[in-house]
């Protein structure tokens, strides 16, 4: 599903399906001329790449895929969010700017510096983060003009413990929060996912936005347009990997099938 050698892989689902997974943070790969951005040396990098990647999580997506009875459309990442970060906004609205971790960042998970103090991100949002919402949107539009509608389907994420730059990382970890949207997330959705996901990690442990709150929506849809709904999956990576950046468990699996079962339930056979 994965392919380095393109910033973002749109892997075709069943025609009518109406589905879309998500996934913007499950790459490592930083372009060679990015690199050259980036002021961490190499073994730094590589310990803050193991923080900031949602590892394994495209894997997921791509099991989840193949286990749903109707398969969704899925949309990955090919590039590290140290690249740019797609799910961002763009301008001062994005509130991660207050930690230099806007739609380019400039600090790490530590707060410390990651690009210099006069780099411009214009080069980088230009070639990266501008392409990559026109094809989601246009994937979004592709789902609305064959199924009448547009679901998508966040998937993510998040450490056992929190990191500094998180904003709201005193409050519950659970094995699993979704993420929700007041326009684009109606409690049908929700339910939905926590029936799938109550079903195999209990419903105990499953949290609303909490540690992370909200779902990715194009800023053409966002806030305007009822036909595209959204929730953001984030999964707490103890409970299907061995942190902070290793391999993963059979908890991936049980994942899976957890979002394959969303997805049968938006898309009833």
């Amino acid at each position: 599903m994965s392919d380095p050698q393109r910033p973002f892989t749109l892997t075709p689902g069943a025609p009518d399906s109406p589905v879309l997974l998500h996934v913007p943070h499950g790459s490592r790969h930083i372009p060679q001329h990015v690199r050259k951005g980036i002021t961490l040396d190499d073994a730094a990098l590589e310990r803050e790449l193991d923080r900031i990647t949602d590892a394994h999580t495209a894997e997921l997506a791509a099991a989840a895929a193949q286990m749903a009875p109707v398969a969704p459309w899925c949309f990955v990442n090919n590039l590290s969010r140290l690249v740019v970060d797609p799910e961002r906004f763009p301008d001062e609205r994005e509130e991660m700017l207050a930690v230099g971790m806007g739609a380019v960042y400039t600090r790490t998970t530590h707060r410390e510096p990651l690009r210099p103090p006069e780099a411009d991100p214009a080069p980088l949002l230009e070639a990266y983060f501008r392409p990559y919402a026109t094809a989601m949107t246009e994937a979004v539009e592709a789902r609305i003009a064959a199924a009448g509608r547009a679901v998508i389907i966040d998937v993510h994420s998040y450490p056992t413990e929190p990191l500094p730059y998180e904003l709201h990382g005193t409050g519950p970890r659970p094995p699993v929060c979704l993420g929700t949207d007041p326009f684009h997330t109606p409690p049908e959705l929700l339910a939905a996912a926590e029936s799938a996901f109550g079903d195999r990690v209990g419903h105990d442990g499953i949290g609303h936005d909490t540690p992370f709150a909200g779902t990715y929506v194009p800023l053409r849809h966002y806030g305007s347009d009822r036909r595209v709904t959204a929730l953001m999956i984030e999964i707490r990576r103890d409970t299907y990997m061995t942190e902070p950046g290793g391999p993963a468990g059979p908890g991936l699996k049980t994942l899976a099938e957890a979002v394959a079962g969303l997805v049968a339930s938006v898309v009833p056979r």
